[in-house]
């Protein structure tokens, strides 16, 4: 079922295989992903891809500077005819959610979305109101484009499992999605079809409880622990991962083993997902900053001073 999904999304979001597996290990493992690059390479068609083949309810969120909170969680709106007050649900009542342009909203709207990204529920007018058990957000920003942006602050990165960078394309994937959007408009194509689901709801939660059970033993959960570490001792780094990055990394590592087919994590699993788990997780010190570093050639070095376990 895996390997269905991969190919039926890398039908479409063409050239990325890394960009779909590391997605779909956050989903695995009950995060959310930050998709941070230029706009018109495809982080949309991604998002909307991955609705389609998982069957699931999807919606979309173009954030703007006069979002409100309420555009995003719902409200109660009155109705005559009962003489009540009736909840009408929000985009983020999906079950795969693409906010599109977070950092252009406000800091009130962004924080709308920490509740539902971190407990699975919204709160309107003080009632709860739980969300699909399958909640998956993807958001994305635009890292070049800083006029009327509001960034994101450390509290909320730190709800992403990971922050990714989609890239260009080659020159092949490039000219594959040239000819497949000519097949699209041509009216005698095959490829006009609707693209089926290759699971559901269901499945993906049943995916979830299994990648939960992959086996961690106590000297991987040291090696990660000592990459956590290391980060806060790193001089180059004046913020090092929090204990809820370990618990991220713990799970990413779950997950990639999970699609590879293993029943165990092993180091290389937590080397595959570090980078991209740990990156929006720590701030560069000044010094390094002014001498051109950046956090991931700095998490690539903590990485590699880690001990591999013996028992690996």
């Amino acid at each position: 079922m895996i390997q269905d999904l991969k190919n039926r999304i890398n039908r479409v979001f063409v050239g990325k295989e890394d960009v779909v597996d590391n997605v779909l290990t956050c989903l695995l493992a009950g995060g959310h992903v930050l998709l941070e690059d230029v706009p018109g390479i495809g982080k949309t068609t991604l998002a909307k891809t991955l609705a389609q083949a998982l069957q699931c309810r999807f919606g979309r969120i173009q954030f703007t500077p006069d979002t409100l909170p309420s555009d995003v969680t719902g409200l109660y709106v009155y109705n005559q005819k009962s003489a009540e007050f009736e909840y009408r649900e929000g985009p983020v009542m999906n079950q795969v959610l693409l906010a599109d342009e977070i950092n252009r909203t406000s800091p009130k709207t962004q924080a709308s979305l920490l509740e539902a990204m971190a407990e699975g529920q919204v709160t309107v007018d003080g009632v709860r109101h739980p969300l699909p058990d399958l909640f998956f957000v993807i958001a994305t920003q635009n890292p070049i484009e800083y006029l009327g942006t509001y960034p994101l602050p450390e509290a909320q990165l730190d709800r992403f499992m990971m922050r990714l960078s989609v890239g260009y394309p080659s020159e092949e994937a490039e000219l594959t999605m040239a000819r497949n959007f000519l097949d699209r408009n041509n009216p005698a194509s095959s490829e006009n079809e609707a693209p089926s689901g290759v699971c559901d709801a269901s499945d993906v939660v049943r995916m979830r409880r299994e990648a939960a059970a992959i086996h961690v033993s106590d000297g991987v959960l040291g090696y990660i622990r000592e990459i956590i570490e290391l980060t806060r001792q790193e001089k180059q780094l004046s913020l090092g991962a929090s204990p809820r990055a370990l618990l991220a990394l713990v799970s990413a590592s779950q997950a990639r083993a999970y699609l590879d087919g293993r029943e165990f994590v092993r180091p290389d699993d937590v080397r595959k997902v570090a980078i991209n788990v740990l990156h929006h997780r720590v701030i560069l010190s000044d010094e390094a900053r002014m001498s051109g570093a950046d956090a991931d050639t700095v998490i690539t070095t903590v990485v590699r001073k880690a001990r591999i376990p013996k028992e690996a």
